[in-house]
């Protein structure tokens, strides 16, 4: 059992160093390190909140006291197509697979977009680290793709999960850079499915991979998304519509 090591004191913000991610973020929009480089710049006392969130239950309570990784879980996908048909498991891998990504991938973007100001062995590192873990999980359970509707909705919806103004400038910055009505009912929708579902940050996902998708969503409060049609970022640029930064809106 690993020793709780608890730091509540507030993240210092670094102004300058969020707005160039911004402007990196809004001229490459797949680039994931200019996400995690906004949001750990802006954090404040964002992950204090993240990290009462654990202790509110004794869920929470025992991921901060044992640590449990579950990125070797997801890695595992031999493991995870074993798991029943129809499962959250094998939703998992659909949407991973769909978007060519992975549980590792998603480490590495992060280490490569954080400053490390968070102390090692705290609390605190370990409650972020399992909000980035479990990113694609999130994904999954709420139906968004990984397109750049998608992860917009998804911060929208995290929002009233963990307030953190990071994320809100990332929403704002996806509003604006698309300019289309979809877009903004997508992040209302996000909110309104956020401020429903049961607070997800410190859930113990392991369990609910074996469990049917319906069913994990029905025990999580989750509403999920209508199918839509994706907007990815290579169409764009296809289109002329992606260039030095800036996205030329077009209507709906």
């Amino acid at each position: 059992m690993r020793a709780s090591t608890r730091s509540t004191r507030a993240l210092p913000l670094d102004i300058p160093r969020a707005l160039r991610a911004l402007r990196a973020l809004s001229a490459d929009p797949d680039e994931t390190s200019h996400v995690f480089t906004i949001i750990d710049s802006l954090s404040g006392r964002a992950p204090e909140h993240l990290v009462a969130l654990f202790h509110r239950t004794p869920e929470g309570e025992r991921l901060l006291r044992e640590r449990p990784s579950i990125v070797p879980v997801l890695a595992d996908r031999a493991a995870l197509r074993r798991m029943p048909e129809g499962s959250f498991a094998h939703a998992y891998l659909r949407f991973v697979e769909s978007e060519g990504i992975t549980a590792e991938g998603l480490v590495a973007a992060s280490d490569k977009g954080r400053t490390g100001v968070q102390e090692a062995g705290s609390e605190l590192e370990y409650a972020s680290a399992r909000m980035r873990d479990t990113h694609d999980l999130w994904h999954t359970i709420t139906g968004y793709k990984g397109d750049l509707l998608g992860e917009t909705a998804l911060l929208a919806f995290n929002l009233p999960q963990v307030w953190n103004p990071g994320i809100a400038l990332i929403v704002l910055l996806g509003i604006h850079r698309v300019r289309q009505p979809r877009v903004l009912r997508m992040v209302l929708g996000g909110l309104w499915r956020g401020l429903r579902a049961e607070h997800l940050p410190a859930i113990d996902w392991e369990p609910l991979l074996a469990l049917p998708l319906e069913e994990a969503r029905a025990r999580l409060g989750v509403v999920p998304v209508d199918d839509y049609a994706p907007l990815r970022s290579e169409a764009l640029r296809a289109e002329g519509r992606l260039a030095a930064g800036r996205l030329v809106a077009q209507p709906a």
